[in-house]
């Protein structure tokens, strides 16, 4: 190890860990773990982050508790079990559900106010938690994890933002220091890693000429952001808010603007009914598909069920891995819509017939390729009628064929529609076929992980098949909100409250008649002009926009780049393959600096998801791997380190 960070000079070793969400927690307690198998490191974590450790910023405590976390409490977790490919020390613990029940039967020993007892008290494992409860629980693990580290680990907590990395010496293999922004200096470190979440974006032009247009004609414009960073208070009772989107965040917007203003639901005769305060605003919201992400099945697999792959086999990933460069379209969709279909057609023989049949038919439907005409013979042969067979368009645009005379028509329309895709998911994701079948797009992130990332597409199917159609075809089919999010859109629509608009809604400007104006050219009669237009949706991940202190420094001064697959250029930041090392613009990966999390979207895909028990979270085994090479670095006895090692992941 060079002399500048040898703990015969300095008395420990130190390293610094930049994000304490739940990515930099993960790897907090992934190198407390592992350092109980090396007593003789004495080692400092400083821990960088300008909110309370643990939650961070995403899942800070204070916010509304009407925001819900996307997942069921016993699918949550932040620690390791027996179903995790370690290379380290496996320390097991309580997942976020069986923490709450932990607070209800063993009492208040930390002091929580009662709205997080009451909480706790009403949480089941299949419901979907608050993210200030959430984050309660990323505080309490960062407090054991701290507690419980051996004795030869100290943590550091800095509650500010670092804005510059540097080596010390000018050589890689040296000491970093990191700059933070209340001007502490860390220095004689051994190892950086960059664990942020959502970064801030600059505003794209487009986005920069609507902000000037609301500010000259006195309107409000919202710019893509988290809803419980946006002071929504001036918002008037009655004022026209457009909303562009109607995803996750247009969730969170709906129950900010309702619930969060003394709106409650009531069920009137089985149905769900709406009161109104009257300090909500009038609701308009669109998007290109026209219509809200579709419910998620409600639990039926318990913490750690998951779809067990027919298609995506370990043999198959490994033989498209092997190929690099693969396309998606062809040699990748087919795959994902081969298991897919086969779980959607043997879940309604099982509910029709029963599962023998159900079994013989999947056996030989899985012998045909996707595509192929005999798949139509066979399922004639099984009795499955033409309407009830699946239809990729169809899902994906559920509005296809339809006419809308005015907007009466399709509000007619869009309330069956959600009616009936509430009534699918409260069957749940094993008995109802469709939720089932869209589940296991959410199953098979894992899997379809490890064929796409690191350059395992070519560039332009990355870019045309992943990013551009399958990642949002995704989010939409299989990552939406809970049933009674659909049940409380029904109710706003049916109380005047909320006016969706239709699909592939257009956004201009009146430059006479100062105003957002918005029409769905599917949806005669659509026109709405709003006073505020809210971009309901998260920014994007662009480090080329980045407005984040630190990485935007290491970009203008090439001490990282951008990944790029192929001859595609991606927004994100470019790393090795595990353990993850950042790469500089000259292709060296640097050996003591590591990043994963949010920032490396494009090199993995789907980087926001969380960790869940008992499927062997990628996130636990990336940050056991980071932890690792960190305490490598940091070890006493260590082999000098590579000036710079083979980029292996482009």
């Amino acid at each position: 190890m060079p002399p500048s960070v040898d703990p015969s000079r300095t008395g420990r070793i130190a390293v610094c860990v930049v994000g304490m969400g739940p990515r930099g927690l993960s790897v907090l307690e992934r190198i407390c773990a592992n350092a109980r198998d090396s007593p003789r490191v004495e080692l400092t974590v400083h821990v960088v982050d300008p909110h309370h450790p643990g939650a961070g910023g995403v899942w800070r405590t204070s916010q509304d508790r009407q925001l819900l976390l996307n997942t069921v409490a016993s699918q949550v977790s932040m620690f390791t079990d027996d179903s995790v490919d370690l290379a380290g020390r496996l320390e097991v613990g309580p997942s976020l559900y069986e923490w709450a029940r932990f607070l209800v039967l063993m009492g208040n020993s930390e002091g929580y106010p009662e709205e997080v007892l009451a909480q706790a008290r009403e949480l089941g494992p299949d419901s979907y938690p608050s993210r200030a409860f959430y984050g309660h629980y990323l505080k309490w693990v960062f407090r054991r994890v701290v507690r419980q580290a051996p004795g030869t680990v100290r943590v550091e907590v800095h509650r500010s933002r670092a804005v510059s990395l540097e080596d010390a010496t000018g050589t890689v293999d040296g000491p970093q220091t990191v700059l933070l922004e209340d001007g502490t200096r860390l220095d004689d470190l051994a190892a950086v890693i960059l664990a942020q979440g959502h970064v801030p974006v600059r505003p794209s032009a487009s986005e920069e000429g609507l902000a000037a247009y609301a500010a000259e004609h006195g309107l409000t414009y919202v710019l893509p952001s988290n809803p419980a960073d946006v002071d929504l208070s001036a918002i008037q009772p009655g004022t026209a808010v457009a909303l562009r989107g109607l995803g996750l965040n247009f969730f969170d917007h709906l129950a900010l603007f309702t619930l969060g203003r003394g709106g409650r639901f009531e069920r009137v005769d089985g149905r769900l009914v709406y009161r109104a305060s009257g300090r909500e605003p009038q609701l308009y919201a669109g998007s290109r598909r026209g219509v809200p992400y579709h419910a998620r099945g409600e639990n039926q697999k318990g913490p750690s069920g998951r779809h067990d792959p027919l298609v995506i086999t370990p043999e198959v990933i490994a033989d498209l891995r092997a190929q690099r460069g693969i396309d998606f379209r062809t040699q990748l969709w087919p795959l994902i819509a081969k298991e897919t279909e086969t779980v959607y057609y043997s879940t309604l023989l099982a509910q029709r017939e029963c599962v023998c049949v159900a079994d013989r038919f999947r056996e030989r439907y899985l012998t045909k390729s996707w595509g192929d005409p005999t798949e139509a013979l066979l399922l004639d042969e099984f009795g499955i009628p033409t309407g009830d067979r699946w239809d990729w368009e169809r899902i994906a645009t559920p509005f296809r064929g339809q006419v809308f005379a005015d907007q009466d028509a399709f509000q007619r329309w869009l309330l069956d529609y959600l009616s009936a895709d509430a009534a699918h998911a409260q069957q749940g994701n094993l008995d109802n076929p469709l939720k089932a079948a869209l589940d296991v797009m959410r199953d098979l992130r894992n899997e379809i992980r490890l064929i796409v990332d690191h350059n395992g597409l070519s560039g332009h199917s990355h870019r045309d098949h992943l990013d551009g159609h399958y990642t949002p075809l995704n989010a939409f089919l299989s990552i939406g909100p809970p049933a009674a999010r659909i049940e409380q859109t029904v109710a706003l629509i049916e109380a005047g409250v909320l006016h969706v608009m239709g699909p592939d809604v257009r956004l201009r400007v009146d430059p006479e008649e100062p105003g957002f104006v918005l029409e769905s050219p599917a949806v005669p009669g659509s026109v709405v002009r709003a006073t505020v237009l809210i971009e309901a949706r998260l920014q994007e991940i662009d480090l080329r926009r980045t407005a984040d202190p630190l990485l935007g420094k290491l970009m203008a001064t090439g001490q990282c780049r951008l990944h790029k697959v192929g001859e595609y250029e991606t927004g994100g930041l470019a790393v090795t393959a595990r353990p993850y090392r950042v790469i500089d613009a000259d292709d060296r990966a640097h050996p003591r600096r590591f990043a994963f999390g949010v920032p490396t979207e494009s090199v993995h895909w789907v980087t926001a998801a969380g960790i869940r028990p008992g499927v062997n979270s990628v996130t636990l085994g990336d940050s056991d791997a980071i932890s690792l090479a960190c305490l490598d670095l940091a070890a006493p006895v260590a082999a000098p380190v590579a000036a710079r090692e083979a980029v292996a992941a482009g």
